[in-house]
């Protein structure tokens, strides 16, 4: 009887002792696949980190786009005005409108100055005119 006992207890201990190794196993499974996803984090947190950088350098450039077309609008605002006091100042003389039908027929800048008798720089500002209206 003592020979049975002290059998099933050799058996209980083969057992535990296997069971042991089997969840050291285990553990070291779970150990690498820890360390495997700690990489995996890292990684994603330094794509992460880089398309902050990204996303503040469009931001930053949209910023200064979205300032200089302001100020750009704020130059090109008064010209519409600038023009009809131009046109008024000689309203016998219809060179200002004819240019501006010119140029939508496609003229350029030496048609005008020679056709209707402006300065260059009049007209050049009827035609970015004209080209700003389209």
């Amino acid at each position: 009887m003592l020979d049975v006992v002290l059998l099933v207890l050799a058996l209980a201990c083969v057992g535990l002792g296997g069971t042991c190794i089997w969840l050291a196993g285990r553990q070291r499974e779970f150990v690498r696949q820890f360390e495997f996803q700690a990489q995996r984090d890292a990684l994603r947190d330094q794509a992460i980190k880089e398309l902050k950088k990204r996303l503040d350098t469009y931001l930053t450039g949209s910023i200064r786009m979205g300032e200089e077309l302001y100020e750009l609008r704020r130059t090109v605002a008064p010209i519409p005005d600038k023009l009809s006091q131009i046109e008024q100042r000689d309203p016998s003389n219809l060179s200002f409108t004819q240019a501006a039908r010119l140029v939508g027929l496609g003229a350029s800048v030496d048609d005008l100055t020679q056709s209707c008798g402006l300065s260059r720089a009049e007209a050049e500002l009827v035609s970015k005119l004209h080209q700003a209206k389209r």
